[in-house]
């Protein structure tokens, strides 16, 4: 099997540390890695695609720039000692709007697997998360995505939390991607739950017996922890055991299949510390 990836970048240390990390991930897989950067003539990007027209000055200064720092990533990676015959680079540099031209390049492509930073040159240093990263997690649907933070260690996932409530439907080919790091990596899945009542109804029950069900043939262990908002629950386990990495399916609806709101990812304390993989509802 042959892994395609695609890795944004707008050149800053964040995008850099999460295209080393995606490298580290499929560092035994066969893969064609698409480094991808969408530039723009000015500061604004919603200025520059309605007034830079394709072959104007401005642009094609910005479209030089944008290939000569691609080359110059691939060229960086293969002198850091991240040559490898399983992998190939491919680079992009494209006019657009970030999030479309993701989209575009994900279906163009047949893209399995994003991985990216939190957030780049240009997005505060309050908040975890910049726009893009957000909106490819909720928006870019038929993919899904690793969001790298810039404090993020490079080593290999051992530890992957999949917070639930027990309340969502959930499908095999949903939590494939999941199951695939986890072997990929030797890595165990803790599956936590964070309580609102003291026992688990039979619904509740019913879904946890489908999660048997699913991973079987990982290593996984099912966890509890109450009195605890959700993010301090979160935060807490993983500080506790050290994890690193949190799973979560996006259901179409509800952000984070109702275990998160969108205000709160960006504000989480855990997000900047670990990996998040995002997966969608193959429902919606």
């Amino acid at each position: 099997m042959r892994y395609k990836i695609l890795l944004p970048t707008d050149f800053s240390k964040n995008s850099l540390h999460a295209i080393k990390y995606a490298l580290e991930l499929y560092k035994n897989d066969n893969c064609d890695f698409y480094i991808l950067n969408v530039f723009y003539a000015t500061g604004n990007i919603a200025e520059s695609l309605t007034h830079l027209e394709p072959g104007s000055e401005l642009h094609e200064m910005a479209k030089i720039e944008s290939e000569n720092g691609l080359k110059n990533i691939v060229d960086r990676l293969n002198t850091q000692g991240y040559k490898n015959k399983k992998h190939q680079f491919k680079t992009i540099s494209t006019f657009n709007n970030p999030l479309e031209a993701i989209k575009n390049i994900v279906e163009k492509k047949d893209i399995e697997m994003i991985v990216m930073g939190t957030k780049g040159i240009t997005n505060s240093k309050l908040l975890a998360y910049g726009n893009t990263a957000i909106y490819v997690m909720e928006k870019v649907r038929n993919c899904p995505v690793i969001v790298v933070p810039e404090k993020a260690k490079q080593h290999l996932p051992k530890e992957i939390v999949f917070p639930t409530s027990y309340k969502t439907h959930y499908k095999r080919r949903e939590l494939n991607y999941l199951i695939d790091i986890a072997k990929k990596c030797e890595a165990k899945i803790a599956v936590l739950h964070i309580l609102e009542e003291e026992n688990l109804d039979e619904n509740q029950k019913e879904k946890q017996q489908m999660l048997k069900e699913i991973f079987e043939g990982v290593n996984y262990s099912f966890h509890e922890l109450g009195n605890n908002s959700i993010e301090s629950a979160i935060n807490i386990f993983i500080e506790s055991r050290d994890s690193d990495m949190v799973a979560f399916i996006n259901k179409k609806h509800t952000f984070f299949g109702s275990i998160l709101r969108q205000p709160l990812v960006k504000e989480m304390g855990f997000n900047s510390k670990v990996p998040i993989l995002v997966m969608h509802d193959l429902r919606n």
